[in-house]
């Protein structure tokens, strides 16, 4: 979904945002893995601010095993969030993730 400008878009433009939004579609999700061999793992996104909330979900074994000692923050300033996790050698610690409000 790509974001619509401020000024100069068609209804059909509208439309199809509208529709994509209602059908579950939109540019606030996105995947993850968590860096092996290190302690924290950073995402960046625009759309992303100290009001936002991010919704991790595991894709992967590891990434469930791992869940519970992973968490959070947003970098001051907002556009990125960091994971921190512990470290070790496993390299399919993947997750789906969604960053709402912000």
């Amino acid at each position: 979904m790509r974001p619509l400008q401020k000024t100069g878009f068609t209804e059909i433009e509208l439309s199809k945002a509208v529709n994509d939004l209602i059908q579950g579609r939109s540019n606030a999700s996105g995947t993850v893995t968590l860096q092996a061999g290190q302690t924290s793992t950073t995402v960046s996104r625009e759309t992303i601010n100290a009001n936002a909330i991010v919704i991790l979900s595991p894709t992967t074994a590891n990434a469930a095993a791992a869940l519970a000692s992973t968490w959070w923050s947003i970098v001051a300033g907002g556009g990125s969030f960091t994971l921190a996790h512990a470290n070790n050698a496993q390299t399919d610690r993947t997750f789906g993730y969604l960053v709402i409000g912000g």
